[in-house]
């Protein structure tokens, strides 16, 4: 049961709820496009399976290079806490990477490219030389580039050509991917917030460092706010091929709970603000959701 805890650790459930949900919301996104007689829930799950792989690769990259780091900001991760070796660590991202490109050489080459970009970007971005993390412009960069544009664009269009044979991204999508590339710099941006005491001491240069944690909160938060604002009116000007007054209405749910939950932190404590943070990723999933549901009601 530790070594089961201690694996959901390593892989960082959040980010595997978050690659789980965008991969199932994608996939009945295209399949709202289609006459909906074949499903190819095998492609579906392999699919799965090989992001998946590529996700705990650069989750668990990212802990064995940043260990001394994380014994101060998160000392709960099996590497920081001990509870896993580095032995282990190498042995379970070796073993992820080899079964996601295995899959992904498989399946096509939408889903190859996938798997190829951001295998590459996650590796630049905990390895040196680059160490990409260490300036906050090219940290967020490689968030945003695998979140926001390569998993929504390459992946649509994965299952797009599986079920309906074709290469088109539609407007739906490419308000998808504008959404969660904002969604993206924000995360990209609030991670950092819980954890400067460490990148200080390890000459991280994050932006939170760099214009402090209230302005980076401000800012962050201001730029969901506007888009919950778009995302309620488009649909009534634009034609997006989803159920209107469900897409708005969500948007008016997320906006409330936003402002709610905003109003109620504190950034002098770091406990308050790591809970926001994963309240965060809980309105990511459910952007998600919402542009999926919508879409097959549509």
């Amino acid at each position: 049961m530790n070594t089961l805890r201690n694996f959901i650790h390593f892989a960082r459930l959040h980010t595997v709820v978050g690659t789980t949900l965008s991969i199932v919301c994608l996939y009945f996104l295209a399949l709202s496009f289609s006459d909906m007689e074949e499903f190819h829930w095998r492609e579906l799950a392999l699919t799965l399976v090989s992001c998946l792989g590529a996700n705990i690769y650069i989750v668990g990259l990212n802990q064995i290079t940043d260990v001394e780091i994380d014994r101060i900001n998160k000392p709960y991760l099996p590497l920081a806490s001990g509870a896993f070796s580095m032995r282990t660590g190498y042995s379970i991202i070796i073993i992820s990477v080899l079964i996601s490109l295995i899959i992904a050489f498989y399946l096509g080459h939408y889903l190859l490219w996938t798997v190829l970009l951001s295998l590459a970007l996650g590796t630049a971005y905990s390895l040196p030389p680059f160490r990409l993390k260490r300036f906050h412009f090219w940290a967020a960069f490689c968030i945003i580039a695998v979140r926001g544009l390569i998993v929504n664009l390459l992946l649509f269009l994965h299952f797009h050509f599986i079920l309906n044979g074709q290469h088109n991204v539609p407007v739906i999508i490419w308000l998808l991917t504008a959404t969660i590339f904002i969604y993206s710099i924000v995360i990209a941006w609030f991670k950092d917030i819980p954890d400067m005491e460490g990148d200080r001491r390890f000459q991280i240069n994050t932006l939170t460092l760099r214009l402090g944690a209230a302005t980076v909160f401000r800012f962050g938060n201001g730029l969901v706010i506007i888009v919950y604002m778009a995302l309620i009116v488009l649909p009534f000007l634009i034609k997006l091929n989803v159920n209107t007054w469900l897409f708005a209405g969500a948007h008016i749910v997320l906006l409330v709970l936003l402002l709610s939950a905003k109003s109620k932190v504190e950034l002098g404590e770091r406990a308050a603000v790591f809970k926001y943070y994963q309240f965060f990723w809980v309105l990511f999933f459910l952007e998600y959701i919402t542009f999926a549901t919508s879409g097959l009601f549509g």
